[in-house]
C-alpha cells in the first residue's frame, strides 16, 4: 500500500469544486480572495479525555514534485528517503501531541495533499519501500499497528484553499472533528458525533444482523479500537465478499426494461446521461444526442465498497461523474428504486435491508448527519468535509469518547 492510494476522493472533490463553477458569469463571480497563506496554522484540541500521551504525524504528497514525505511542528516538508524490500523502518517524525484539554499548533505548508495521524499511547509504525511508504493497515494480517488506538483526517492544501475532512473509507476510531476559519473570521466545522456516538457505532453494528458485529477490531485489555469498513473487513477476511452481489444483479437488470437517468452536476441540470442494460449485463450510458459516452459492467460487491475496479472513477467529465453516482447509489441501496441519480434526499438512503450499514451507522450517530463512509460520499454533499478558499486556520478537535 502506497501513500498515494487514497487521494482520489480529494481529486474528485476538487474536480466536483471546479465543475460547479462552470457556467457562473464575470459579472456574477465573487470578488477574489485573497491567497491562501504559504504556512497555515493548524491547531489540534485534544478534547478527548483520555490520559494517554498523544502523538501526531503529518504525511503526503507535494503538490510541486510529487515527492512523498512529512512535515515538522514549523511546516518544514522533507521528502522521505528511499527504502528497501522487504520494506525497512520509516524515521520517527512524530510530533508531540497535546495532552488532554489543551491544544498543539504545527503549520501546514501549502501545496501539500495528505494526512494527520493521531495516535494514543504509543507511536505508529511506518515503513519504506524504494517506491513508496507503507501505512498503518489494521485489516492486514501482522499489521504492526494492529493494537494501536490512532485514526486520521484527510486534506489538501492548494493555492485554491483548504479541504480538510474526517476520514471513515477504511475504518472508524477516534471521534474527532474539522474546523477551518476563513479571512473574514468565519469557521466551517463537522464531524462531531452524537453524545457517546463512538459507543453507539461500535453497538449498532455489533447489533445488525450478518457480519457486520465481525468488523469491530478489540485487543487484549477489551478497548474497542476501531470498526473496518465492510471493503476492509472483505481485505481481513471478516465480511462476505458477495453481501451486494444479488442487489447489484437486480439492479442492473432492472435497467434492462427502465432507463436510468444520471444527472450528475447540480449546476447542470440539462447535462443527462441515459443508461440500459445489455443481453450481457454491461450498463451503457448515452448523451442527450444518443451517443454511448460509457458502459458499465455488473459490479462485485469488492467493486462498490470499494467504489473501484468496475466502478472505476476516472478524474474526467464523464466517466467519473457516471461511476461516482453509481457507486453512491449502491451503497444508499437507491439504484434500482429511484430512477433518477444523484438523490439527494438522505430520507429514502439505507432504507433496503442489503445496504450498506457501516455508512448509514456513521451518518445515524454524526451529529450534523454528514460523514465520509465511502469513497464518494461526497456525491450530494453528504461528506464530513470543510473548505474554504482563502482560509487562515484550521482545527482537528479530539471530542470525548
Amino acid at each position: 500500500m502506497r501513500f498515494t492510494r487514497k487521494l482520489l476522493h480529494w481529486l474528485s472533490a476538487v474536480a466536483v469544486v471546479a465543475s460547479t463553477a462552470v457556467g457562473v458569469s464575470a459579472a456574477s463571480a465573487a470578488p477574489v480572495a485573497a491567497a491562501p497563506p504559504n504556512l497555515l496554522p493548524l491547531t489540534l484540541t485534544n478534547n478527548s479525555g483520555r490520559a494517554e500521551q498523544v502523538y501526531v504525524y503529518v504525511l503526503g504528497t507535494n503538490l510541486n514534485t510529487g515527492k512523498l514525505g512529512y512535515v515538522n511542528a514549523a511546516g518544514a516538508f522533507t521528502p522521505w528517503s528511499p527504502g528497501s524490500l522487504p520494506p525497512s523502518p520509516a524515521p520517527d517524525v512524530a510530533i508531540t501531541g497535546p495532552a488532554n484539554g489543551s491544544a498543539t499548533t504545527i503549520q501546514l505548508p501549502i501545496m501539500l495533499s495528505g494526512r494527520v495521524y493521531v495516535s494514543f499511547g504509543e507511536k505508529l509504525k511506518f515503513f519504506l519501500t524504494p517506491d513508496g511508504l507503507v501505512q498503518p493497515a489494521p485489516w492486514a494480517a501482522g499489521d504492526a499497528n494492529r493494537d494501536i488506538l490512532f485514526d486520521w483526517s484527510e486534506f489538501t492544501y492548494n493555492t485554491s484553499g483548504l479541504w480538510l475532512n474526517t476520514s471513515m473509507v477504511d475504518m472508524f476510531s477516534v471521534p474527532h472533528a474539522v474546523e477551518v476559519t476563513a479571512a473574514n473570521g468565519s469557521t466551517q466545522r463537522t464531524g462531531d458525533l452524537v453524545p457517546n456516538g463512538r459507543e453507539r457505532i461500535f453497538n449498532a453494528l455489533r447489533d445488525q444482523q450478518g457480519d457486520w458485529a465481525k468488523l469491530v477490531q478489540s485487543r487484549g485489555d477489551g478497548t474497542r479500537l476501531r470498526a473496518l469498513s465492510p471493503g476492509r473487513g472483505i481485505d481481513a477476511g471478516l465480511f462476505s465478499a458477495t453481501y451486494f452481489d444479488s442487489y447489484v444483479s437486480q439492479a442492473w437488470a432492472t435497467y434492462q426494461s427502465t432507463t436510468l437517468t444520471v444527472v450528475p452536476f447540480e449546476n447542470e441540470p440539462d447535462k443527462k446521461f441515459f443508461g440500459r442494460t445489455d443481453s450481457a449485463g454491461v450498463m451503457n450510458f448515452t448523451d442527450t444526442s444518443g451517443a454511448r459516452v460509457a458502459s458499465f459492467s455488473r459490479p462485485s460487491t469488492k467493486d462498490v465498497f470499494g467504489c473501484d475496479g468496475a466502478l472505476h472513477a476516472p478524474n474526467d467529465g464523464v466517466v467519473g461523474p457516471i461511476a461516482r453516482t453509481l457507486c453512491a447509489a449502491l451503497h444508499r441501496s437507491t439504484l434500482g428504486y429511484l430512477h433518477t441519480q444523484p438523490t439527494v434526499d438522505p430520507a429514502q438512503f439505507y432504507t433496503r435491508a442489503t445496504t450498506d450499514h457501516y455508512s448509514r451507522v456513521l451518518h445515524a450517530n454524526s451529529a450534523d448527519g454528514k460523514a465520509y463512509g465511502f469513497a464518494f460520499d461526497d456525491v450530494g454533499h453528504f461528506e464530513s468535509l470543510v473548505h474554504d478558499g482563502s482560509p487562515r486556520a484550521a482545527r482537528i478537535i479530539l471530542t470525548s469518547f
